[in-house]
């Protein structure tokens, strides 16, 4: 049985870890160099970091952050935000970024993934979607980019499927609307998506408790659970959710 993976999100501004709630209202809450440090070694399973406002910047990630990072860490480190070419994904490998996550330009390009898939290998290419509930669509939910600052009137279904056909390794699956609220998961969305794909699917968005990583991992269906305030406000600790995970029967790397 594939262990079920807790991942930690460090979203970057101005070299900075900030916190939003829905994609508003950010704020700097510190040094994304020290928690990437103090994650790892707390067990972590593996680590994201995004440039939060790199696609809306119309800017590169800040490659000196990612190498920082990268010494730092001996696990899985998957980067995004402002990936718009083989060229952008083979720099943050180079700067030692395990995965690449491609996102707004991917919408509005789709041809990029199967470029990066090709250049670096489907299993370092992750498709991350920022998601929001519409009625309008046929799944009910609606790809949004920049940051959630723009509606694209994509149905989220069909973008999973299509990235996945495109050669995506893994897809990040963020609820918009959970973002930040502590409240829970979107399992109804999270559960579709997983059941639709063949591909890994990490659960992002609305993490609070640790019955909420539970519940997405089992009645969702997501192969990992993605986590940031529940960790970066020392609410919880990495080893602690592990534990409360492995106490309710979901198979995971413990760290003794």
């Amino acid at each position: 049985m594939l262990s079920k993976r807790v991942i930690a999100c460090l979203d970057v501004r101005d070299g900075k870890l900030a916190k939003s709630v829905k994609f508003v209202d950010t704020k700097d809450i510190g040094d994304p160099i020290e928690k990437a440090e103090a994650y790892y070694l707390d067990g972590l399973d593996e680590l994201v970091f995004y440039d939060i406002t790199a696609s809306s910047d119309k800017r590169n990630i800040m490659l000196d952050v990612v190498e920082t990072v990268a010494a730092q860490v001996f696990i899985p480190f998957s980067v995004g935000g402002g990936v718009r070419s083989v060229s952008d994904a083979t720099d943050l490998r180079l700067a030692g970024a395990d995965k690449i996550n491609v996102n707004s330009a991917a919408v509005q390009r789709p041809d990029l993934i199967d470029e990066c898939a090709a250049s670096i290998g489907n299993q370092n290419v992750v498709l991350s979607m920022d998601v929001l509930r519409n009625a309008s669509q046929p799944s009910g939910f609606e790809i949004v980019i920049n940051g959630g600052r723009k509606a694209m009137g994509i149905d989220a279904l069909a973008w999973a499927l299509e990235g996945e056909s495109r050669g995506a390794g893994e897809l990040v699956v963020n609820s918009i609307d959970a973002d930040g609220t502590r409240d829970g998961y979107d399992i109804e969305l999270t559960r579709m998506i997983s059941e639709a794909v063949r591909i890994p699917v990490i659960a992002s968005g609305g993490a609070g408790v640790p019955e909420h990583l539970v519940d997405v991992l089992t009645k969702g269906k997501a192969d990992a659970a993605l986590v940031a305030s529940m960790v970066h406000y020392g609410d919880y600790t990495v080893s602690g959710l592990k534990q409360s995970l492995h106490d309710a029967g979901v198979h995971v790397r413990m760290h003794w």
